[in-house]
Order: C-alpha cells, then structure tokens, then sequence
C-alpha cells in the first residue's frame, strides 16, 4: 500500500486540478480524497506538487531489432521513465520491420526484460512498410499489436490501400497513417518557402499534408475504420480534420512536440537535430496547431522519439538523417504551451495521457479509483537548462540542448511501483 499526500491532482477527464491525496493498493487506484490519508504502508508527501497519469507516448522508435547502438529497450526504458512516460508505442520501423509474429514476440520478451514501463508495439501494414503486400492483420493483433502502421512510408497503392483498410475495419484494428505524400516530400529536408531558398535547402511544401490526408479520407470513407494521422503540422491539414469530422468520418489525430513548439526558422544555423521528419513548419502554422491542440481538434500530442546515433547526424543538412529524441523533454517541453497561456494544464495533459489511452484502447491515462496506478508526480515550475549529455537515451539528438526550460518529473509510478525518483 502507498498514499500519495499534499499533491495537486490533475484529472483528465474532468479537465479539474484539486488539491487531495491518492490510496495505491495492488497497482490500482483504491482511494482519492481531498485530505491527505492516513497509512501504516509508505506515506510520499508530494508537497503540494502535481500529480497526473503518466503520458501514454504514441509513435516511439525503439531501435531494436536492427539498430541496437542507437537506442535500445533498456536505455528507451530508462528515459521514458525519467520523463513521466509510463507506456510507449513503439513504431514498426525497425531492421527488420515489425511484421511478424515472430518478432512481436522479440520486443514483448525484450521489453519485459529491459523496460521498466509498459510497451505495446505497433505493427506494420504492409510486409517490409514496402507497400506490396498486406501483413497478417489477424495473426499480429493475436500476437499483441496494438495499432497498424508503416509509419512514414504512406501506401502509395490505392487498390492495395483500400483493401487493407477494408480488411483492417473488419478485425477491429486501428490504423495509424502518415500525413505526408511521399512523392512530394521525397528528398525534402525543410518546409518550402522563401527561408527554404534562402538557406539553399531542397523543401516540400505544405499541401503534401492536405494531399495525402485527403487521399486517404476519400479511400476510408465509409469504411467504418479506427483511423489517425500521426503529425498533423499545418493550418491545411487542420482544415482537412474539420472537414472529416462535418462529413462525419471519425478519424483521430497527432502532432509532435517539435512542432508544437519550434519553427522553421530554428534550422537557421542548419543544426541537423533540428531536422524533423515531417519539416519544422512556419510560426503561422505551429500557432494554428497549438490552438488546435487547446480546442480539442487534434487529440495527442507525441514525442515522435526517433534517436539516432551521431554519425547520422554530422552531415550537411540535406543529407542527415531525420528524427529528434523527445522522451525526456516531452513534458518540459509541452509545458512551455502552459507558461504561455496557450493551452490550460489539463488540456495539456488530456492530450498526453487519456486522448491517447482512449485511442489505443488501454486503460492508463485516469484519476479513477480501480485504474492502474500508472502515476507522475512532476513540479511545473522548476527551471533548468537542457543538457543533452545528461539524457538516458542512447542517442542524444535533441532540438532543445542549452534551451531554458520549465518542469521537472520528480517521480513516476508504474504499476503502482516507483521507477523513477528524482535526485534533489
């Protein structure tokens, strides 16, 4: 038994922040009260700092099998930890893809070994994410996938895309898809515009979103299917969102924390770590997503942790490899969209830990009695500056290094377990 005293709650659902304490036995939620609560169990005094679900990270690249030097499902574990992330969802892209059985059964057993977080993978739909042939759809759900996607590489086939989809909607799947035509983004390392040219970088523009979010609502329709956009980035494929959901199609929706909180003029100094996959966008389009974000119109924010080692990124900028990791600095990270007003703490934390729960069918992401006790108890004001050296993950390709930042986890529950405290 632990109790949790003197903390603010935060709960998602009712979108409240209450000053209370919570009872953990056998690694659920077995009381919440206003007072704090008398135990002969372990007694933690929160001192009045939050206490929210740990986030639920949706779209995690754990480099295993394949790419073990660049993250692995220990150091992925140990970071996520550190950041209040209490479930990942690891990306099917990986050497070889996650389209087996058999190495589902890889990452559920090394995930058990090495994590000290819940992990529930992501399958691919297609055989190698090459867009030729469909997986086994019902043989990897029986194996513990929790989603379909081939994550950056969209299904460039109609016929086979609708047949997917139609086979997908059968079996109850969710499918996860990418919001960038690949044609148009091909070789692409910026987002298209004057500051693009400026640089000399080859860009892509906008309307590849609109493009491929609109082929594949035109495919779906109808269809009946559990659907969602990864990273929607711009006020375009905003627009094209609103106009599913008036037409009824119920389709959900993601955008990374880099998006939310960086712009295309931070590639500036041509920093490979700010090299994104899709491109950091204009400030007009990260303004219109963050208030997408605060309106309810996209559901989750993501880290979209995509580490790689350093000899991927000490290139010229075109030809680096994209990707930032973000498991540690999601929080602190989100927090700044708090600090300034723009998104209200529980808005912000719905995104992160309920939306994405509700998503993906778990049970995390709650402050109800008889929920896991899958807890973060975090101090939002607590200023420091961003060290990239200091991070658990193998790879330490992160946009914010030497950036101030606010928010500090001070503890992460899983399972009603303690598996991060923070060193005062």
């Amino acid at each position: 038994m632990t109790v949790l005293n003197n903390a603010r709650i935060i709960d998602p659902d009712a979108l409240t922040i209450t000053q209370g304490a919570l009872r953990i036995e056998n690694g659920k939620i077995a009381e919440i009260s206003d007072k704090d609560i008398k135990t002969k169990g372990e007694a933690i005094d929160c001192a009045g700092k939050f206490l929210s679900p740990g986030i639920v990270d949706l779209g995690v690249k754990v480099s295993e099998p394949g790419e073990r030097q660049k993250e692995s499902f220990a150091t992925a574990g140990a970071a996520a930890a550190a950041g209040g992330v209490t479930t990942i969802i690891p990306r099917p892209d990986t050497i070889p893809a996650i389209d087996a059985p058999e190495t589902l059964e890889f990452i559920h057993r090394r995930a058990r070994e090495d994590a000290p977080i819940h992990i529930h993978p992501i399958a691919a739909l297609t055989k190698g994410r090459e867009g030729r042939e469909m997986v086994e759809i019902g043989f990897l759900m029986d194996a513990g996938a929790i989603a379909f996607s081939d994550a950056d590489r969209p299904i460039h086939n109609p016929k086979l895309f609708q047949r997917v989809i139609n086979y997908a909607a059968a079996m109850g799947a969710l499918v996860i898809a990418h919001t960038q035509d690949p044609d148009l983004s091909d070789g692409a390392a910026a987002t298209s515009g004057a500051y693009a040219t400026k640089l000399g970088l080859p860009g892509v523009s906008p309307v590849a979103e609109r493009l491929q979010m609109e082929r594949d609502l035109s495919l779906i329709e109808g269809a009946g299917i559990r659907y969602h956009y990864d990273q929607v980035s711009t006020r375009a494929g905003i627009d094209v969102l609103r106009a599913a959901k008036a037409r009824g199609i119920p389709v959900t929706s993601g955008v990374s924390i880099h998006h939310l909180t960086l712009n295309e003029f931070d590639i500036g100094d041509y920093r490979t770590f700010f090299k994104v996959k899709p491109p950091l966008r204009s400030e007009e389009d990260r303004l219109a997503v963050v208030q997408a974000v605060a309106d309810g119109e996209i559901d989750i924010i993501c880290s979209m942790h995509t580490p790689q080692d350093e000899e991927s990124k000490r290139l010229p900028f075109e030809l680096a490899a994209s990707g930032a990791v973000g498991l540690e600095t999601l929080l602190p990270a989100a927090l700044q969209l708090y600090h300034a007003d723009h998104v209200p703490l529980p808005v912000l934390i719905r995104a992160m830990t309920l939306n994405p729960a509700r998503i993906l069918g778990l049970e995390a992401g709650r402050i109800e009695i008889g929920a896991p006790a899958d807890l973060i108890v975090f101090d939002a004001d607590s200023p420091f500056i961003m060290d990239r050296a200091t991070l658990r993950s193998k790879s330490a390709n992160t946009p914010y290094d030497m950036r101030r930042m606010q928010g500090k986890v001070l503890r992460t529950i899983v399972s009603g377990e303690t598996k991060y405290v923070r060193d005062v």
